[in-house]
């Protein structure tokens, strides 16, 4: 009698988190200022968000893959496999546009050099407050995500072309949202170091991040038309302002039972799926892995 063949591994994409490949193409004459009808305060918030990304991700990645032996799970060992997939291709990806962004005179070095010094700071503390920390930036890049997706005035006033890769980015972060939270429970994080996240994150990167804004805002001429100026500040950080929606969320965190799956996103993320990459789909023929995907 022949021996059962051992069972196969699983795969980021079959645990629901592909590592999508994509090819961006940025365009060339793309406004200089690509959001919020070429507003340029409000503009530089998204490209600081893509200055400190790929470092970002690289310190997401390595405070999951540090627990990865712990994790006996196969379900959830496939889960971070798609989850540290992912966030590699969107480092990659933020650093090809913060290249091509440099070659337009926008320079997102000094935010990529703020949270680089922030994150070393970070990296002080233990892994497993360092993974509490993963997890609080986790819930706000999803919140982020999920409002780049859903909020159609933000999408109809950013250049076309470049939304591309803004909704491929936010596609992913909302899919693989619950990983590094899932690893943290898996290892036994607890609610002291998941509250503290939330100080330690506020101490070393906000101020940099803020200073960054005002800096790329004012390189952009954000102050040579105030009341254009006022416009960016009012559709940042208003009432209704778009980081103002992102900051009223944040505090769902800090709640007991907290988790992130919570807050169901699975229907949106099949909608932006089918519109990005299913047959005709705005992204298709750019996805260049799709074949070992389905393998």
């Amino acid at each position: 009698m022949q021996a059962p063949s051992p069972r196969r591994k699983l795969s980021g994409a079959q645990a629901g988190i592909p590592p999508r490949h994509v090819d961006f193409q940025f365009p060339a004459q793309a406004p200089r200022h690509f959001f919020f009808d070429g507003n340029p305060a409000a503009s530089s918030i998204f490209a600081v968000f893509s200055g400190i990304f790929p470092p970002g991700e690289r310190f997401f990645v390595e405070s999951v893959r540090r627990f990865r032996d712990r994790i006996d799970d196969p379900e959830l060992k496939a889960r971070v496999s798609g989850f540290i997939g992912q966030e590699a291709l969107h480092g990659r990806e933020h650093e090809r546009l913060n290249a091509w962004f440099a070659e337009r005179g926008i320079d997102t070095g000094p935010s990529e050099r703020r949270v680089k010094w922030a994150l070393r700071q970070l990296e002080r503390f233990s892994p497993e407050q360092q993974l509490a920390c993963t997890t609080m930036m986790e819930h706000f890049t999803a919140i982020l995500a999920e409002l780049w997706l859903t909020d159609e005035e933000f999408r109809s006033k950013a250049d076309p072309e470049m939304l591309k890769l803004w909704s491929w980015h936010a596609l992913e972060e909302l899919e693989h949202k619950s990983v590094a939270y899932e690893v943290y429970e898996k290892v036994g994080g607890g609610d002291r170091e998941r509250r503290r996240a939330t100080t330690l994150v506020a101490i070393f990167l906000l101020p940099g991040i803020l200073a960054s804004w005002v800096e790329l805002s004012l390189r952009g001429g954000a102050l040579r038309d105030p009341r254009e100026f006022y416009r960016g500040l009012v559709a940042l950080l208003g009432r209704r302002g778009f980081i103002t929606r992102v900051l009223r969320k944040l505090p769902f965190y800090w709640r007991d039972g907290f988790h992130p799956s919570r807050h169901d996103t699975r229907a949106l993320e099949a909608r932006v799926r089918e519109q990005l990459f299913g047959e005709g789909g705005e992204l298709r023929e750019q996805w260049k892995n799709r074949e070992a995907l389905a393998a």
